[in-house]
């Protein structure tokens, strides 16, 4: 099993080896806001913990850990060109597979243009990107996404994340990947596996999100196991908790 979104710095290292043994053997741990960005060297310094310290980390407990890396839209510095600037050497790393969390929380005009100077980025080096979509008003900037999304990158280069029953009906047709957040106040393993019965598992992966906000580590397995009750095939149990992530990065 892969998690496909998490953000490693800010859980316990004991975390790494629940997956591992629970079956989780890799996941992908994402840029974000975990302390007051006041600058790019806080941003930088941010990039750096999560493709060094974490990917340590989690392999000493039998875990996998591929990073994305991009800025967050709440982690935007009054000097944020300077870590823009930076960001295509730090892509260069083998593990680094996203250009992620990127998107929109607010809708600004700041966060609206740091979102579009990262998907021409990832355009140009045809790399993948994991985007955000908010908790607060959720339809209405997922609608704004979306639209950004669709005039400036490919749908073939994104996986949306926090896929839920808010916004499902907007990615119905999505060409990239869709992201079930599997998280403590977002949605449980029972209504995850509700929305894949009725939707599908083409295109589908599953994430727990796991990060300082209340969270479960074992939200992947938890929710294969649910959908097993439920009565899914394991060919569709193994697509969205393996197959379409592996087939979508290429790993």
């Amino acid at each position: 099993m892969i998690d496909a979104h998490i953000h490693a710095d800010c859980r316990p290292y004991e975390d790494f080896k629940l997956m591992a043994i629970a079956g989780v053997e890799a996941a992908i741990t994402c840029a974000h806001d975990p302390l007051k960005m006041s600058s790019s060297a806080v941003i930088l310094d941010h990039f750096h913990r999560l493709i060094h310290n974490e990917s340590k980390r989690a392999a000493e407990n039998g875990l996998k850990l591929y990073s994305a890396l991009g800025i967050h839209p709440r982690s935007i510095s009054p000097d944020v060109e300077v870590a823009f600037n930076k960001l295509p050497s730090l892509l260069e790393n083998e593990d680094v597979v996203a250009i992620g969390e990127i998107g929109l929380e607010t809708g600004s005009s700041s966060e609206e243009a740091i979102f579009i100077k990262q998907l021409k980025l990832a355009q140009e080096l045809e790399m993948k990107i994991i985007v955000h979509t908010p908790r607060i008003n959720k339809r209405e900037i997922a609608k704004k996404t979306l639209s950004i999304l669709d005039e400036y990158v490919d749908q073939s280069l994104i996986q949306i994340d926090h896929v839920d029953n808010n916004i499902i009906d907007l990615v119905a047709d999505f060409r990239g990947l869709r992201g079930i957040t599997v998280q403590p106040q977002k949605m449980t393993p029972a209504e995850a596996a509700e929305l894949l019965d009725e939707y599908g598992t083409k295109g589908f992966v599953l994430d727990s999100d796991m990060s300082s906000s209340p969270s479960d580590p074992l939200s992947v397995p938890k929710t294969v196991h649910e959908m097993k009750l439920q009565g899914f095939k394991k060919t569709d149990t193994d697509e969205v908790s393996q197959g379409n992530f592996a087939k979508f990065y290429g790993l």
